[in-house]
């Protein structure tokens, strides 16, 4: 190559029009995530660097701070109007700042600080060495019954790597509803999907029965997780982006600017059909809807407690962020072809969760068809597609969440000697030898069965009172149906509680460290002010209810 065209490439490569823009990302509104993020590096360098005996200290203490400060971050990006006046999109069109998105980081953030309380209890198992073990293996690599583990269990090893693993899963919820395109929705879901598979994987007791929880989870979630990708590709050919603005307009046919090179493809209606049907069932799997539930009843049981509850709780309120971000902000324009298919999955969803439920024997897995059954009370006020379909699931995701958090962390104090007591059988009398734990945990199941008084019945008012003004009044009586065949197996464990006579070799009821008493507390206290006095927290969600977009 000559001098002059060597030149020549370096004039072209000096033009300022070549140059590349410096990536703006408003740092201030994405601290929630940066926090928590920040936090679980951290948390990591904890594991490598402070001694063993620091290590739960360092963590309970580290994990608490970060959700509380990330916390505070998202009142004050409220207080300060971005979830109204000031809604924008952040970090060069990646992320959200509005109502829906601050709601749902708030709410995932105080249930990862009751799910760090529940993580961290040290005094349920008084059979264990030191009477210091928790819900964790005492170490994870270890095989099930080999020399290594019994020698954990003896040193009185604890699993702290818990605590990063939970706080890059929250890190990774706090994307995922306020994600703002199509690849970042991806790896918001990788995100918190991969420290859940884990967590899945390390209950104390029944070590092979967690470690089978959390293979099937991994299989299921990784076919939903390419399902999504899949998607997503077939949405780019539809759209040349992964915009969900961009998206919306293309499908609106409002786009300005089209790329002659995607111009072949760009429009086709046959790739947005099918791209947004799979990008909604990997979503539908996370929210546990039918038919995408069947890990649900499996990994609910077979993962530690801690786990299950926050895991029932937070997964819950990111999934059905994510997807309503979806349905509304990329697909208004399709309501009329997602809204029958919509339809099918909420009533399949309400019924089957309800009807499959009454058969089952363990707390657990009652609990797990209990889950599947509100997926579809929710997907009520997501049909709605009105502002108030969006403020009501809101609202549901919010109350469900810390009734969700409370009735896991009671389940964790029933125990015998192999663990905790899951079976129904051994949950007889439980109101005769505990009163007190047995009534909270009545209060939880009343929630849950929408009982007037607590928030779940304002929650299910809220979404049914959104979906019959949506057009969907049908809808709304098989809701009413589900939720009375519900109640049959809610009120039969209450009954089985206080009604029953207590068997002899019954299991007895573990006395918690301050840290269960306090999620236990604080989810009985959300149940009841919501229950009586809903309309400020139904407000609250009604001015988080828009869209940016």
């Amino acid at each position: 190559m000559s001098a002059t065209a060597v030149h020549s490439l370096w004039t072209m490569a000096a033009d300022p029009i070549d140059k590349i823009d410096a990536p703006k990302i408003e740092y201030a509104q994405l601290s929630p995530t940066l926090i928590v993020i920040g936090a679980a590096v951290v948390g990591v360098l904890v594991e490598a660097f402070v001694p063993r005996k620091f290590r739960y200290y360092a963590q309970v203490f580290l994990s608490v701070v970060a959700l509380a400060a990330a916390f505070a971050a998202v009142v004050g990006l409220a207080a300060g109007g971005y979830g109204t006046t000031k809604a924008h999109i952040a970090a060069m069109g990646a992320i959200a700042v509005d109502g829906p998105s601050l709601f749902l980081q708030g709410t995932i953030l105080l249930a990862g600080i009751l799910g760090v309380f529940t993580f961290a209890e040290r005094r349920l198992d008084p059979e264990a060495h030191g009477n210091r073990v928790d819900s964790f293996a005492a170490q994870a690599a270890s095989v099930p019954g080999s020399d290594s583990e019994k020698a954990a269990v003896k040193a009185g090893f604890t699993t702290t790597e818990v605590f990063p693993l939970l706080l890059f899963a929250i890190g990774g919820m706090l994307v995922f509803p306020s994600a703002n395109d199509l690849l970042t929705l991806f790896i918001a879901l990788e995100v918190f999907s991969l420290p859940l598979y884990l967590l899945c994987a390390v209950a104390r007791r029944k070590r092979l029965m967690s470690q089978e929880a959390a293979v099937k989870y991994f299989l299921l979630g990784a076919f939903a997780s390419a399902f999504t990708l899949f998607g997503i590709a077939l949405l780019y050919g539809y759209a040349g982006s992964v915009s969900y603005a961009t998206i919306a307009q293309v499908v609106d046919g409002t786009i300005q600017n089209v790329d002659p090179a995607l111009a072949g493809t760009m429009g086709n209606d046959v790739l947005l059909l099918i791209g947004a049907a799979m990008v909604v069932m990997g979503l539908l799997f996370k929210v546990g809807a039918v038919p995408f539930h069947m890990w649900t009843p499996d990994v609910y049981q077979g993962a530690p407690t801690p786990v299950t509850g926050f895991m029932a709780a937070a997964t819950k309120v990111a999934a059905f962020g994510a997807l309503l971000r979806l349905l509304y902000v990329v697909l208004p324009g399709l309501r009329w072809d997602w809204r029958p298919v919509m339809w099918a999955v909420a009533i399949v969803t309400m019924l089957g969760g309800a009807i499959v439920a009454i058969t089952q024997t363990d707390i657990k897995r009652l609990l797990a068809y209990s889950s599947i059954a509100h997926a579809g009370f929710i997907l009520a006020g997501v049909i709605a597609t009105t502002p108030d379909g969006v403020s009501s699931v809101l609202f549901y995701l919010g109350a469900y969440s810390f009734v969700t958090i409370g009735a896991f962390a009671v389940v964790t104090l029933v125990r015998d000697a192999g663990g905790e007591a899951t079976h129904l059988s051994k949950w007889a009398g439980l109101g005769r030898r505990s009163p007190l734990v047995a009534a909270v945990f009545a209060v939880f199941l009343l929630a849950f069965a929408g009982i007037p008084l607590t928030s779940g019945f304002a929650g299910k008012f809220a979404v049914f009172k959104a979906a019959a003004e949506g057009g969907a009044g049908a809808l709304v009586v098989v809701g009413v149906i589900s939720s009375a065949i519900a109640a049959f197996f809610y009120i039969r464990v209450i009954v089985l509680m206080f009604f029953s006579e207590p068997r002899p070799e019954g299991p007895t009821v573990a006395v918690p460290s301050p840290l269960t008493m306090t999620a236990i507390a604080v989810g009985v206290a959300v149940t009841l002010v919501v229950g009586v006095a809903p309309q400020y927290f139904l407000d609250l969600a009604g001015q988080a209810g828009v869209f940016v977009r």
